[in-house]
């Protein structure tokens, strides 16, 4: 956590901060998808499984909090994760591909962003897209906007 987010996490926790908290931007648009996320349209995102297992994070949790950064790594704002399901990518349901918030919001929409983004991924480390490759899907809520701080 770079000592932007650090500075805004104590501020808004006021010296009682939980003990764990990660920062981190989408990865598509960071911009883009951090202001969905302060409209208040975007509220879920996922990620392919693989790359937790590969990288030995551990998944998101029920009740964490998370600080979204902008493309230059300033914090947009905070979200409680509020639901983590894994599942096969074929087997997304549209509510959580509307919920992404991105493009028309249309379950056709998310998955052909989605498949283009992970075969790109995947073949930077020699892995393949299956349509049935697990990802870990992420509801959160925003409980804090950067921008009502400065």
């Amino acid at each position: 956590m770079n000592q932007a987010s650090e500075t805004y996490w104590k501020q808004f926790w006021q010296g009682n901060e939980p003990a764990t908290v990660t920062a981190w931007k989408f990865g598509a648009d960071p911009d883009h998808l951090a202001d969905l996320v302060l409209k208040g349209i975007k509220t879920a995102t996922c990620s392919a499984y693989l790359f937790y297992e590969l990288e030995h994070e551990t998944l998101p949790k029920v009740g964490e909090f998370n600080i979204i950064l902008n493309s230059q790594d300033e914090p947009a704002c905070i979200t409680r994760t509020i639901d983590v399901t894994v599942m096969p990518m074929n087997e997304v349901p549209a509510s959580h591909a509307y919920a992404e918030g991105e493009g028309d919001r249309s379950y056709r929409y998310w998955y052909a962003v989605h498949e283009e983004f992970f075969k790109k991924e995947l073949a930077e480390i020699g892995r393949t897209f299956r349509n049935d490759m697990l990802v870990v899907c992420e509801r959160f809520k925003v409980v804090d906007c950067y921008a009502s701080r400065i």
